[in-house]
Parts: C-alpha cells; sequence; structure tokens
C-alpha cells in the first residue's frame, strides 16, 4: 500500500503546500510539456463537466446546481464546464441554458475554478446568440461542439470551420473547440490558427493518445492547449504526453483532482495508485451512464435525487446501485469534500 493509501491527509498536506505558482513551474518542468507553453494562466487541469440536476417535477433545478458549483470548488477542481454532453445540453430549452449559465456564473464569484460556458448548437445563429450572452456575463471562457444532429461523425468541415468562426467572434471570450468525429489534427491546428481567440480543444476524436502527441508536436502557431475527456480512462498517460488538462464527469472529481495533483508534483506512483481508484467508479459510470452519474452525486448528498432526461438512459436497478454505494464506500477516504 502506498504512502497516499495509507494516509490521505498526506495529499491534503501537498496540495495546501504548492501554491499555483510552484504547481505552474512544476508543469513546464514536467516530461513532455510542450502542449503548456502556449497555455492561458489557470487553464490546466481537471476541469468536471458539471451534471444538471432536477427537480422532481423534471424541470432543471437552479439551486442545486449552484450548489453543485460550490461542491466542485470544493473538490479542488481547476475549472468548471456546462452545458455539454454530460449536461444533456441537448434536452435543455434556450431558456434553461441562459438561465442555467448566468445561474453557475454567479454562483462561482469569488471561488478558485475558471467558468466554461457552452455555447453549441445545432445551427450557426442559435449558437451565436448562447456566445452572445455568454459575453454578457463574463465566464472564463465558452466552448462549443460542432453542430451535428444525433450521432452524427462525419462533417463538412468548411461548415464547421465557419461556424467556429462566427460563435467565436461573437463570444470574442476564449474559445475551446471539441473535436470530434473527422476533425482532424491538421483541421484543428488550422482552426487555431485562424481564428484569434480559439485557443483549446477539447479532443475526443480518434486515437486519443496518438493525437496529443501530434497536437504536442505542432508548430507553436498552430498549437491548440489540449484538454481531453472519455471518464479520464487514460489519465495517467494523457499527462505523460503533456495534455493541459481533462474534463471528466463531476461526480467523483475529486479522486481525478488528487491524481492531477500528486502526478504534477512529482509523485507519479502515488498518482497511479490514486488513479486505480477512480477506476472502480469509471468503469461503472461506462455500465450504467449518466444515471450512475447522478446517483452518485445523489449519495454524496448533492442531487436530492438521480433524474435524467434522456429517454434512452437504463434506469439502475437495485444491484447497480448496490455496486456504485459500495464502490463510492471504498473511495470515500480519498474525497476530499
Amino acid at each position: 500500500m502506498s504512502m497516499l493509501a495509507a494516509a490521505p491527509s498526506r495529499l491534503d498536506e501537498l496540495r495546501r503546500g504548492l501554491s499555483r505558482r510552484a504547481l505552474l513551474v512544476s508543469l513546464a518542468g514536467a516530461a513532455g510539456s510542450r502542449v503548456f507553453a502556449t497555455a492561458h494562466d489557470g487553464f490546466r487541469g481537471i476541469f468536471p463537466i458539471v451534471a444538471t440536476p432536477y427537480k422532481e417535477d423534471g424541470s432543471v433545478d437552479l439551486e442545486t446546481l449552484a450548489e453543485e458549483v460550490r461542491f466542485l470548488d470544493r473538490a479542488g477542481v481547476h475549472g468548471i464546464v456546462w452545458p455539454q454532453l454530460a449536461s444533456e445540453y441537448a434536452l435543455l430549452t434556450y431558456e434553461e441554458r441562459i438561465a442555467g449559465a448566468e445561474t453557475i456564473v454567479q454562483a462561482s464569484k469569488g471561488l478558485r475554478p475558471k467558468v466554461v460556458i457552452g455555447v453549441q448548437a445545432t445551427d450557426t445563429d442559435t449558437a451565436v446568440r448562447y456566445a452572445e450572452h455568454a459575453r454578457t456575463i463574463g465566464p472564463d471562457a465558452i466552448i462549443a461542439l460542432p453542430p451535428r444532429k444525433g450521432g452524427q461523425t462525419k462533417f463538412d468541415l468548411q461548415a464547421v470551420a465557419d461556424y467556429y468562426r462566427a460563435v467565436a467572434q461573437a463570444g470574442t471570450l476564449p474559445m475551446f473547440m471539441q473535436a470530434i468525429g473527422n476533425m482532424s489534427v491538421d483541421f484543428v491546428a488550422r482552426m487555431v490558427r485562424e481564428i484569434p481567440n480559439l485557443k483549446f480543444v477539447k479532443d475526443e476524436a480518434g486515437h486519443t493518445l496518438g493525437r496529443l502527441s501530434e497536437f504536442r508536436d505542432l508548430p507553436e502557431e498552430g498549437r491548440p492547449v489540449a484538454f481531453t475527456g472519455g471518464h479520464g480512462r487514460t489519465l495517467i498517460e494523457e499527462m505523460a504526453r503533456g495534455s493541459a488538462g481533462t474534463m471528466p464527469a463531476a461526480s467523483w472529481v475529486d479522486l481525478y483532482v488528487r491524481v492531477w495533483d500528486l502526478w504534477h508534483s512529482r509523485h507519479r506512483s502515488e498518482a497511479i495508485d490514486m488513479f486505480s481508484k477512480a477506476l472502480l467508479l469509471i468503469t461503472r459510470a461506462t455500465a450504467h451512464g449518466l444515471p450512475a452519474l447522478a446517483y452518485v452525486l445523489h449519495l454524496r448528498g448533492i442531487f436530492p435525487n438521480w433524474k435524467v432526461r434522456n429517454p434512452n438512459a437504463r434506469p439502475l436497478d437495485e444491484h447497480a446501485k448496490q455496486n456504485l454505494e459500495e464502490s463510492l464506500d471504498f473511495v470515500r477516504p480519498y474525497l476530499s469534500a
């Protein structure tokens, strides 16, 4: 058993003693860290996708959404992102997204995490409206998926390029593009070169690890600050290849934060040990989807229920709930919020 497996409080001491400036110095010297060279200050680390809570009548629970923001701050995250796929953004109305974005920005005032607001839509005009609204409420950045229908993975890249230009111009804020489907490394690099405020990518197109290496080796002019997703299933190797951060689910995000902080403070073995604990819950999320994420937030006292809107989501049976409860109990000594 590692030192930190036996004594979680040791990591808490480490995190308290490692200043933001010291952390940046450590990151800059880490192997494979060239991706960090053009990063905006503070845009690195664990940026969870905020889950959308619902009231018993199915409406968005803005009060709980604000509490989730405070919970994530207590968990030590470096940033928060809403609404994206794990937030069920496509099932939220325009009014709900506007109200939710305002709630998140307001709740985050005075807290540490960067705030990234999702502005994607199925058409450019609506995405531009979301971006213009984001500009008025002042998050730290915006993020957008390409316009798509259903599980579309092949895009007209010229249309996607025009979409990102329009959204970036409307938002004016630092911007993430979320790469999926046939959005190649070369396409991402071209967008970074051509759109002044598009500096970041959340990359979920193709083979994550190989693409991170490709991003790292790009000329600086077209090199994005590269984040990942996919529940952080390969987080250890992602960090070794120079990932600037990851955007996992919010439910057990404190474990990801511990892994990140340990790795970048050169406690590599302890980071791997901690990641093995996160994998227990990552496998549950893979097996059971969004209801599992909501259920864990319920178990942690953040959500009053575990409702989701996706009509295709499989309800949790008692066996699934029991496994989630047992896994959460196992890692509870390492949770910080």
